[in-house]
């Protein structure tokens, strides 16, 4: 019976451990993928992998991309079998430094623990080992200037800053880095979800445990 104890014991702990997991802000998925729970998005844990891609969806330039090179580029990568990728999107009224309410702002701050006037990898937070390759280039978002259709919104996580720059003015100055995100839990279908391996467990354990009771 103390065997037994032990064993719904240890499965109760396990099972909650694997719902936290579930519960997580940030859940790594297979395929190079990071959801993020509190938005509802999915990021790619590479964060430059417009270089890293290679010939598949590498670009050139040293992977710097003008506004609408990098829209075209996110709309064209096919990651995992899941296309419908885009570049994130800002809220446009706020500028410079603690902008939480953008997809790039909210990462860098709330998920990620950056301060302002800060690189990212400043801080300490576990969460920062799910991405790759974070650049100090800034990352073009898809958002475009209500008053000013040429510019565009950007976002560093060099100091994690906020602004605007012109989208396509001709050499090194515009050419930026582009990070990829798609709505919803894209990889949620390349696993299980935690929840389904908690049950299976207690399920399993509680058969062997059952098995054990009618031997006694």
């Amino acid at each position: 019976m103390t065997k037994l104890l032990r064993i719904l014991l240890c499965s109760s702990v396990f099972s909650v451990g694997l719902l936290a997991t579930a519960n997580a802000s940030l859940v790594a998925h297979p395929d190079g993928m990071v959801y993020d729970t509190d938005l509802n998005i999915t990021w790619l844990s590479d964060a430059n992998f417009a270089e890293t891609s290679g010939s598949a969806y590498g670009y050139g330039r040293d992977h710097r991309m003008d506004w609408n090179e990098a829209m075209a580029w996110a709309a064209s990568l096919n990651v995992g079998g899941v296309s419908g990728w885009r570049l994130p999107t800002t809220d446009a009224f706020c500028e410079n430094y603690n902008c939480t309410t953008s997809e790039l702002g909210h990462l860098f701050y709330k998920e990620l623990g950056g301060r302002a006037g800060h690189f990212i990898f400043d801080s300490s937070d576990p969460d920062l080992a799910l991405f790759t390759n974070i650049e100090p280039v800034p990352y073009w978002s898809s958002t475009e200037f209500a008053s000013d259709p040429s510019r565009a919104w950007i976002f560093a996580f060099s100091d994690g800053s906020q602004g605007g720059l012109m989208k396509n003015t001709p050499g090194w100055c515009c050419n930026l880095s582009a990070w990829a995100v798609h709505d919803g839990d894209v990889g949620a279908a390349l696993v299980p979800e935690p929840e389904t391996y908690a049950m299976m467990s207690i399920g399993l354990l509680m058969l062997f445990g059952f098995r054990r009771l009618k031997q006694c």
